[in-house]
């Protein structure tokens, strides 16, 4: 059966309560349209990340990676084009509290990789069920592009195959917004979980 890797972060910054933590939690070890899910939960830490999700794509060989991350103030669920070679956390320090600022991800690295994951797909197969969707031109450069650019660069490097790689930014849950106390677009935790199910089963693996 093919595999998919699903990621999401733990809490970070202001936020209590990530969303997509709850919906890898949820999908770990389901299969979605003949589909076996794989869920890493990764840490909000510039130095940490990219290496926990190395060995884990090395030691499960998924067939497709997703990864996911909270999108404050977005209202869409917005699948992401391109990862730009840059870290720039600005005055918003990981959960180690470091700030790199105008660093590479990688010195000699492409400038930017693009998603290989069938976004176009994605965005018009959840606006055909009801779900507002969007493709992103930017995936910031916290680390939610961080750990996108070191999938796609990791999974050409080191992985005998090429797969769909990328990411998908998702808006507050209802919990997440009441908990972050300020008023902020949010869907419904099952209304995320089903948009994701759906973007799983856009995939062709």
């Amino acid at each position: 059966m093919p595999k998919l890797l699903l990621t999401g972060f733990e809490p970070f910054l202001q936020f209590p309560v990530n969303p997509t933590e709850k919906i890898v939690q949820e999908l770990d070890e389901d299969e979605i349209g003949g589909i076996s899910i794989v869920g890493l939960v990764l840490p909000v830490d510039f130095e940490e990340a990219s290496g926990i999700l190395h060995r884990w794509m090395e030691e499960e060989q998924p067939d497709a990676i997703i990864m996911l991350g909270l999108a404050a103030g977005r209202s869409h669920i917005t699948p992401e084009r391109i990862a730009i070679n840059i870290n720039d956390a600005g005055k918003e320090p990981d959960n180690h509290g470091r700030m790199p600022v105008d660093r590479p991800i990688r010195p000699n690295g492409p400038d930017g990789l693009f998603s290989t994951l069938p976004i176009r797909e994605i965005v018009d197969t959840l606006q055909a069920n009801g779900y507002p969707a969007s493709i992103s031109n930017t995936a910031g450069t916290y680390l939610c592009n961080h750990v996108m650019y070191e999938a796609i660069l990791h999974q050409r490097e080191f992985m005998d195959r090429e797969v769909p790689t990328g990411f998908i930014h998702i808006p507050f849950s209802h919990e997440a917004s009441i908990q972050y106390g300020k008023q902020t677009p949010s869907w419904s935790q099952k209304d995320l979980i089903e948009a994701i199910k759906l973007a799983i089963g856009c995939l062709d693996i």
